[in-house]
């Protein structure tokens, strides 16, 4: 009998090799076959695969011809990684997937992986929930040929006035624009960050105002994260309040109260 491995579906970060988890690194190294995301996920990441590996780039490829290559690969007891740019689960497109694999009683795991926001963050060097500032993150995409559920619209959402990374929208930056101002002010300072953790990686901080303008003067049309909050406002010297949870006049669960200060 042939022994049957699980389908993994893993992450494989936002673009830098070694974004990768450890898992699955790991899973790469053990896979027999790899069939990846290729508009998206970059070549390097592909270096962790072992010798031999049958690799496959599934940018030209529909879902019937995907499942059908994880399907005869896992029927041959191979054992496959289907590699998702990012974290699989946002914007991975991978429920549709599984849900033809278990139709085929085929099983499957998912490693988790770093999306392009937190890429982002790290190389602005921003934290996005702020005390008193922002403690809440918003993950979302503009309608554009994918609709948007009526509830989660950019206008909607962008009323929080919260930290928000906005994805798969930067061909539509006129339409951004035009709602970030309303919401967030036109002097408000937002972000582009174009391929965040590749070797080409670059930011672009701009007025909310001028975003488009700065878009199209650098020729940006994919592969983009918009950022915007009241947390790229604040640098290391206007931060003015403080974390509770390194208070010293804190106490938690792990650490009690200063005994020389009796506020609380």
């Amino acid at each position: 009998m042939i022994p049957t491995h699980p389908v993994i579906f893993a992450g494989a970060g936002p673009g830098d090799p070694e974004l990768i988890t450890v898992k699955g690194q790991r899973a790469l190294m053990q896979a027999d076959f790899v069939i990846y995301a290729g508009s998206l996920v970059p070549e390097a990441v592909l270096k962790w695969t072992a010798p031999g590996t049958r690799i496959l780039n599934s940018a030209s490829m529909n879902l019937e011809e995907i499942i059908e290559e994880i399907k005869n690969a896992h029927e041959a007891g191979k054992r496959v990684v289907r590699l998702h740019t990012g974290d699989p689960s946002l914007y991975g497109a991978i429920f549709e997937q599984m849900a033809r694999l278990q139709k085929r009683s085929i099983p499957y795991k998912i490693i988790p992986g770093v999306t392009a926001a937190f890429a982002a963050a790290a190389a602005m060097g921003i934290e996005y929930t702020l005390p008193e500032v922002s403690q809440t993150l918003i993950l979302t995409r503009m309608a554009g040929r994918t609709p948007v559920p009526e509830t989660e619209k950019l206008e909607l959402l962008a009323s929080h006035k919260a930290s928000m990374a906005i994805y798969l929208s930067i061909s539509l930056v006129d339409k951004v624009q035009k709602t970030l101002i309303k919401e967030y002010g036109a002097k408000a300072t937002c972000a582009v960050v174009y391929r965040a953790s590749h070797p080409e990686e670059k930011i672009i901080y701009a007025k909310i105002d001028q975003l488009s303008n700065v878009v199209k003067k650098e020729k940006i049309t994919r592969h983009a994260l918009i950022v915007v909050g009241k947390v790229l406002d604040i640098s290391l010297k206007t931060l003015k309040h403080r974390s509770k949870l390194y208070n010293r006049h804190f106490s938690h669960g792990y650490r009690e109260q200063h005994p020389n200060d009796n506020r609380y």
